[in-house]
């Protein structure tokens, strides 16, 4: 097998890792080529964290930057006839799924003598790239929508990081961040492909959660994709290491209010369709335009998987009944979980299948928006 590289999926081209980049010379999102993936062996055991599984990177990574993230819970819990495992990602450092990404991707960046990054994000992501930052003695700038919740914006400031809040759609943040990124370098969790290779842990721990097997399903709220892709391309590696017998089914959830990737699976097609978008409490799903539709929409159908749009009555019913099971999760998570009596009144998923909900973030981030949607619920 050749080494691994960057790939433009669209024409094939190839570029070494180990120059930094975030695109293509065509300004394409680049992915990495097909990994092997490792076995039960291959685990370093004595690592409580996703740096575990670091035999199934690409490059090796000599002094990673790390806070323990990874080694999530997985929660059984009742939901009408079915009994989900809910993947509790805010129990990361920064209390959400992307630290999987940030870890890794910042990782080798500062490997490869990148000291200073620039990020847009909606505010998760920029809350990670500003923590691990600071903790590898990088310097951070976050563009971030305006309408960003206080408490990320507040994250961010408070590890240091310099923020220019962006007037307009979320988009917009990533134009402004295109423009800037000829002076620092953009270390973008939406375009650097090493962020889906620290984001395929899920992969790896889910399969090693189960006992070392796939699960039928797993269900995760979607944006821009990067646990839906991390996903496929973690439970891929494990197929490719005949360590599972088949993939798990993918579904994405998302809001009906801003729902490009259910737009286009429903119609059959891998890209864009117009669906009109509308203001959505599930922020961190609120993207219109993903880069790597193409990619998502192949993981769906390549698994038997699907996609689920829930409207914001949905999203509010279901963050209030998963906090009546003690989960407090950020509006953005609970459309996953809402997928569950979607997916299932469908037959798409069956009580006797084992179900993975991945929760991405926690409601804390949003404690003073989910207070005003219980209060009138």
């Amino acid at each position: 097998m050749s080494s691994p590289s960057y790939i433009d999926p669209l024409n094939g081209k190839l570029y070494p890792l180990g120059v930094p980049r975030w695109c293509s010379d065509e300004g394409k999102p680049l992915l990495v080529t097909p990994l092997s993936g490792i076995s039960r062996d291959d685990i370093d055991r004595g690592t409580r964290s996703l740096w575990r599984y670091r035999a199934a990177l690409p490059v090796e990574i000599r002094q990673p930057i790390t806070m323990g993230e990874g080694c999530t819970p997985l929660v059984e819990k009742a939901w009408g006839e079915l009994r989900p495992q809910f993947k509790l990602e805010w129990f990361n450092p920064t209390a959400s799924f992307k630290d999987r990404g940030t870890t890794v991707m910042l990782s080798l960046l500062r490997q490869l003598g990148v000291d200073a990054v620039l990020e847009d994000s909606s505010g998760n992501g920029g809350a990670s790239v500003s923590a691990y930052g600071a903790a590898g003695g990088m310097r951070v700038k976050i563009l971030a929508p305006a309408t960003t919740s206080p408490m990320k914006v507040a994250q961010m400031h408070a590890f240091g990081a310099e923020v220019q809040l962006v007037e307009g759609p979320r988009e917009e943040s990533e134009a402004e961040a295109i423009r800037q990124s000829k002076q620092i370098f953009y270390s973008s969790h939406n375009w650097q492909p090493f962020f889906l290779q620290g984001t395929k842990s899920l992969a790896y721990e889910i399969w090693e959660d189960c006992g070392f097997t796939a699960p039928d399903n797993v269900i995760m709220p979607v944006g821009a994709g990067s646990s839906l892709l991390g996903c496929y391309i973690g439970f891929k590696e494990l197929l490719a290491a005949g360590q599972i017998a088949r993939l798990p089914r993918l579904f994405a959830s998302q809001p009906l209010n801003c729902s490009p990737v259910d737009a286009s699976f429903a119609a059959g097609v891998d890209t864009p369709v117009a669906r009109k978008v509308h203001k959505t409490i599930a922020e961190g799903t609120a993207i219109k335009h993903p880069l790597r539709l193409k990619q998502m929409i192949a993981a769906m159908r390549e698994s038997g998987g699907g996609t689920v749009a829930i409207p914001e009555d949905g999203i509010i019913a279901a963050l209030k009944r998963m906090a009546h099971t003690g989960l407090f999760v950020e509006p953005t998570s609970a459309s996953a979980a809402a997928a569950l009596d979607v997916l299932s009144a469908r037959g798409a998923i069956r009580a006797s299948e084992r179900t993975v909900v991945i929760i991405s973030g926690t409601g804390i981030k949003a404690a003073s928006l989910i207070t005003e949607l219980l209060a009138s619920a």
